[in-house]
This record gives C-alpha cells, structure tokens and sequence, in this order.
C-alpha cells in the first residue's frame, strides 16, 4: 500500500479511534473531573493523533522519530490516565477495554515505527 497522506497511516487511523473511544469514555465521568481527568485523557489522547501527523510533515528521519516518540509518550499518558480512571470507577468496563486496547495497539505500532527508522 503507498501512502499518500497522512490519513493512510494505520497508526494515526487507530490513534483517531482512540480518541473517539476516549471521549465517548469520559462523558460518563463525573462532572468534578471535567477539569481533571477528563480534560487530562482527552488532551492526552488528541496530541498522540496530532504529533503522528506534525512528524509526517516533516522532512529529516531525525525530527520525524522525535515527534513519534512524544507521540509516544502522549500514548503512555493516556494509559495512566485510564489506570486511574478505571481505579476511581469512571466511566464502564468496555468503554475501557475498547480505550486501552487501542492504546496498546498504538503503542506498538509506534514502537516498530520508531525502530525502523
């Protein structure tokens, strides 16, 4: 498959589903958390999408791996966030599973990513 954009990239593609998931998840949080948590793993969740796409626009392997790797630590982020979250019993089980299964996946999408290049 030859990429065209950047919307051909699989691990963007997941990482938007895990946005999506995210904020489905989070509108059942308490409304206390909407400046905590909440704001936290939906933050958290859309700069892992938005730095996959910042570094494909980029021209050097170098400044590419660098905006993988805080798309990467943005994605670690989000999975303590959802540890938490499913800790204080927010938000119901399958919304996290579907959350953090994404999350995982992504992880290791971004890991080969970074290493092959």
């Amino acid at each position: 498959m030859v990429v065209k954009s950047y919307r051909d990239l699989i691990v963007w593609q997941r990482s938007t589903q895990m946005t999506l998931a995210i904020y489905d998840m989070t509108q059942s949080f308490p409304r206390t958390e909407v400046f905590g948590l909440t704001n936290q793993l939906r933050r958290a969740s859309v700069s892992v999408a938005s730095n996959i796409v910042e570094n494909y626009g980029r021209i050097s392997t170098g400044e590419y791996k660098q905006f993988l790797g805080m798309a990467r630590g943005s994605n670690l982020e989000v999975q303590t966030q959802l540890y938490l979250a499913c800790q204080l019993k927010f938000g119901d089980q399958t919304s996290h599973e579907r959350a953090e299964g994404l999350s995982i996946e992504v992880e290791k999408m971004l890991n080969s990513l970074i290493a092959k290049l």
